[in-house]
């Protein structure tokens, strides 16, 4: 099960909005004789690809997989019948897919079949491999990372509000890499009128994620790299309705504008909305008003931060999270699974909201 869950993470940024899948065939003898991992969306599954490697050697073997075969027609075939055919005896699986299409089905078809089914080995693992999965099935908004690069001191640009580049190249291409496997990277208006960011992915991943602005007011610069290349990666821009007007030109170009009825625009609305195009997973990218209110509205799943070893100073200098904050330490976020790790000069924290 734990190779089977190595393969299944191969799928990152390639499967999504389907769950990553892996999978391990043994023979009657207990010798592995395939394996497989859902490799794209709206291709073969893993344990298509498992049963095709072992062939008749499946039979009356076992079959490891890390979530619940499928058991309805989707962009493929059920694997349950895929296992069927194969003829294996026992069927071990990590956790069972919540999907409401799945959702105990598949384990019902194999056991009405009298195949020997065991559910739950290294369960924990497979929930915090698919967390983003199982996030936007459960809440219908996609798992949210926030991620900055700061000071020794604690600032994210100078008082003059200079950024570049706080982070060194090996931090920077971390942060490539984590963008290239997601579906979208939010930033607010300050940071496209003071950086005039073009939040592309530099070298190109597996997926090319949208450029998500929020803009209550609707003011933003008549020219911007953003706006400028709107036509060749996707650039939205949430408003409110009694400011729609002000983006005409923006929408001209080839930005998509969402307008809010709301007075403001919240990011639990912003993510709503995400969800129903069934982002998975976002990046919120901007400056300390954007990620003071992912904190302020407790919206942030997983951190990614970089700590630069350099001291700038300065009252007026920015700090990474504005908005309100909480009053006693005693409410203070205490991150879980937090790691450390060297990138160039820089350091690498890393952690979650809550345990996984």
């Amino acid at each position: 099960m734990r190779h089977a869950l190595t393969l299944a993470a191969r799928g990152r940024g390639f499967v999504e909005p389907n769950p990553m899948v892996g999978a391990v065939v043994l023979d009657a003898s207990g010798q592995m004789v395939g394996e497989g991992w859902h490799q794209k969306f709206g291709g073969p599954h893993a344990e298509v690809f498992a049963l095709a490697a072992a062939g008749d050697r499946a039979h009356g073997g076992t079959l490891v997989v890390t979530l619940e075969p499928c058991c309805h027609h989707g962009k493929t075939p059920p694997c349950t019948d895929a296992v069927l055919k194969a003829g294996v005896a026992r069927v071990v699986v990590a956790m069972a897919d919540p999907f409401p299409k799945v959702a105990g089905g598949g384990l019902s078809i194999l056991r009405n079949a009298g195949k020997e089914i065991h559910v739950g080995l290294l369960e924990s693992d497979a929930l915090a491999l698919n967390a983003p999965y199982l996030k936007l099935i459960r809440t219908g908004r996609p798992w949210v990372h926030a991620k900055w690069a700061m000071t020794l001191d604690g600032k994210i640009a100078t008082r003059t509000g200079d950024s570049k580049w706080i982070s060194g190249e090996e931090s920077r291409r971390r942060v490539h890499e984590l963008r290239g496997r997601l579906d979208a990277i939010i930033v607010g208006r300050g940071t496209v009128v003071a950086d005039d960011p073009l939040l592309t992915v530099r070298p190109p991943g597996p997926r090319t994620p949208a450029r998500v602005v929020i803009s209550a007011s609707g003011e933003l610069p008549e020219r911007s790299q953003l706006r400028s290349t709107a036509r060749e990666v996707p650039v939205v821009v949430y408003t409110t309705s009694a400011n729609a007007r002000r983006l005409d030109g923006w929408v001209a170009d080839g930005v998509e504008v969402v307008a809010l009825r709301e007075e403001t625009v919240t990011l639990d609305a912003v993510l709503a909305d995400l969800g129903r195009r069934r982002f998975t997973s976002v990046l919120i990218e901007g400056g300390a008003g954007i990620l003071g209110s992912a904190f302020d509205e407790r919206v942030v799943d997983e951190f990614h931060v970089f700590i630069a070893p350099k001291v700038i100073g300065g009252t007026e200098a920015a700090p990474p999270l504005g908005g309100t904050g909480v009053a006693k330490m005693a409410e203070a976020l205490a991150l879980q699974g937090v790691t450390f790790a060297q990138s160039g000069a820089d350091v690498y924290v890393h952690g979650f909201a809550r345990g996984m």
